[in-house]
């Protein structure tokens, strides 16, 4: 006598659909892209509280897994955040990232800027301690533990000692757009770790948002092209300058 056959597993039920499905500004079969917002870490960490992976499940729509994260943004960085819906796609998702196919723009506001409108920072970069593995700093070549990084930059507005940035980073190394401003002496508004930003309550945020993303997922289709309008806070200092901030965004979508 045959033995009886299993049953299918029962489709997991989906949990409540998550308060980002909000600021989601795509979603596919395949891929979803965030509108991340400032102070959300994407992992959990020792001090807990809430972080991107209490939210993954409550952003499956229906599929029996939750998205994986595709790359991720530090705590204090908003913007365009990709995330594969399932093994096959965190698979293509990551190849081309790690290919350099993912092109990103991040609008950041320095303390001053380069003398040159555009340019190329190619600078090493190594983890300042074996304790704090994400705390990065520019090193001279053929340093041990150094690593490549690259970052395009076009200065978009200068005002009052602070300029507009938008930055693609060709590689995608650890802190490297903040790493790298700071070392050439223009640190990021409201960075508490490379600008000497204060950390108390109340202290002016980071100012670096993921403005842009093209993904071509694709093969014989148009590249899935995402962008962020940028944050309240970014948005109230460009207003307080003076500046147009939906002209700044425009100019960040044609700078690369």
């Amino acid at each position: 006598m045959s033995a009886p056959s299993k049953a299918p597993p029962a489709p997991r039920p989906d949990a409540p659909v998550s308060p980002l499905a909000a600021r989601l500004l795509h979603r596919d079969g395949m891929v979803l892209v965030l509108d991340k917002p400032a102070g959300l870490p994407v992992h959990p960490g020792p001090k807990g509280g809430e972080t991107l992976h209490d939210h993954l499940d409550g952003l499956r729509f229906g599929l029996p897994r939750a998205p994986e994260l595709a790359h991720r943004l530090d705590k204090d960085t908003s913007g365009c955040l990709v995330l594969g819906r399932h093994g096959k796609a965190l698979a293509l998702l990551n190849r081309l990232f790690a290919e350099g196919k993912a092109d990103k723009t991040y609008v950041a506001v320095a303390k001053g800027a380069p003398v040159e409108d555009t340019g190329r920072i190619d600078q090493p970069l190594a983890k300042r301690s074996p304790h704090r593995g994400w705390w990065m700093q520019a090193v001279p070549r053929g340093t041990p533990g150094g690593q490549e990084a690259i970052t395009d930059f076009r200065v978009l507005a200068r005002v009052d000692g602070l300029a507009v940035l938008a930055l693609s980073p060709v590689t995608g190394r650890t802190h490297q757009l903040r790493a790298h401003l700071s070392h050439l002496g223009f640190p990021i508004h409201g960075d508490a770790i490379y600008g000497g930003a204060s950390r108390l309550p109340g202290g002016p945020m980071l100012h670096l948002h993921s403005r842009r993303i093209v993904l071509p997922v694709a093969k014989n289709g148009p590249p899935i092209d995402c962008r962020a309008p940028l944050p309240e806070h970014m948005v109230e200092t460009l207003t307080a300058l003076g500046l147009d901030v939906a002209a700044l965004e425009e100019a960040a979508d044609a700078a690369f």
